[in-house]
């Protein structure tokens, strides 16, 4: 083994242990029986929601897991069939299809107008797509990704996009580069907890560092342990009992049921550090807000919890402020998972919005 990675490796040895001493400090081991004693009644089934998988090929020949829950085209008063609207979910980083659970089951459920034709996939590098080139896991890349699922599985008939952090990036992006669609093939779309820029990555990843950490030094790091992933990989599965903690503190705002948490983790454990890193520099390099106005030309709403710890309210403020006609939904006291803390004011939400574009049906 080289001085350099003896070096890394005791450095991660030490970041564990220091982080693991500060857990029993705070009393992790008890916080996590807390969380995990909160059992819910309706056993939700997180990632049991599936559909015949769809393999999109994305324009530098990574393949993308695409998931497609189909309607029946509706018929028009003449007896046409016409394309329904499709709905479009968008993950954010570090997670995976399954996240949108409740708003899958949604769609399908006896609550939904059972017209709406909704689409999943597993971004560049998560859950089951395949892993992107070297240089490619940037969020200008996930916009492109965006565009040839939508050529792939939406190429005809209205389509509403409806992104969460990492997904609401991608899709000012794709407004970016191709504002064209906007308005004519995208009728409608909703941004859910995310941003277009300012954002202070040292947060996304270590935000109980002390503040004079600098998102400069927290990127030399990343870099250095991304070299030696499956040795922090490692250390994250042993230190399951903080992890768990942590993603309670980050990713919600209220003692949400255990499996919530249980279930976020599992997917942010899932993704192997080396993609965690590779993703990393994009955040602190964003800077997309003018490109936001696009979204004006269709219904567009905004939606954040006041407890969000990774893209703050006031990012969601911004873009509305932005977005000429768009509508802001605060969700008091939810942090950055309020599409699970929160789904049913989610859910509601989006119906608005899918009501305000006037595609629902083609009719």
């Amino acid at each position: 083994m080289s001085m350099r990675r003896r070096v890394i490796g005791a450095t991660v040895t030490a970041a564990a242990v220091g982080l693991a001493t500060t857990g029993a400090a705070v009393g992790v081991a008890r916080r996590r029986r807390q969380i995990v004693g909160r059992r819910d009644d309706e056993h939700p089934g997180f990632g049991s929601l599936r559909s015949a998988p769809v393999t999109v090929v994305a324009d530098d020949g990574t393949p993308l897991h695409v998931e497609v829950d189909e309607v029946p085209a509706p018929t028009t008063r003449k007896g046409r069939r016409t394309p329904p609207l499709t709905v479009v979910f968008v993950h954010g980083y570090a997670l995976e299809l399954d996240c949108w659970h409740f708003q899958r089951e949604h769609f399908r459920g006896e609550h939904s107008r059972g017209h709406v034709r909704t689409v999943f996939y597993d971004q560049r590098s998560h859950g089951r797509s395949g892993r992107s080139p070297l240089g490619n896991a940037t969020i200008d890349q996930l916009g492109h990704d965006l565009l040839s699922v939508l050529d792939a599985v939406a190429p005809e008939g209205p389509v509403v996009l409806v992104g969460h952090s990492m997904g609401g990036m991608t899709i000012v992006a794709l407004a970016e580069q191709h504002p064209e669609l906007f308005g004519d093939r995208v009728v409608g779309a909703a941004l859910i907890s995310t941003t277009a820029g300012g954002l202070e990555p040292s947060r996304i990843l270590f935000p109980m560092v002390p503040a004079w950490g600098s998102a400069g030094a927290v990127g030399r790091t990343i870099s250095a342990l991304a070299r030696t992933h499956k040795i922090v990989d490692g250390f994250r599965r042993a230190g399951k009992d903080v992890a768990l903690v942590a993603t309670e503190r980050l990713a919600f705002g209220d003692d949400v049921p255990g499996s919530y948490v249980e279930f976020v983790d599992r997917m942010l454990s899932a993704t192997p550090f080396e993609v965690v890193a590779e993703f990393f520099p994009g955040f602190a390099e964003l800077d997309k807000f003018d490109a936001v106005g696009v979204l004006a030309k269709v219904p567009t709403t905004v939606v954040c919890g006041t407890d969000d710890k990774l893209t703050s309210i006031g990012h969601s403020r911004k873009l509305q402020s932005l977005i000429g006609g768009s509508t802001l939904l605060e969700c008091h006291g939810a942090g950055h998972m309020v599409i699970l803390e929160r789904y049913d004011e989610v859910n509601g939400e989006l119906d608005r919005l899918i009501g305000l574009t006037g595609a629902e049906a083609g009719r």
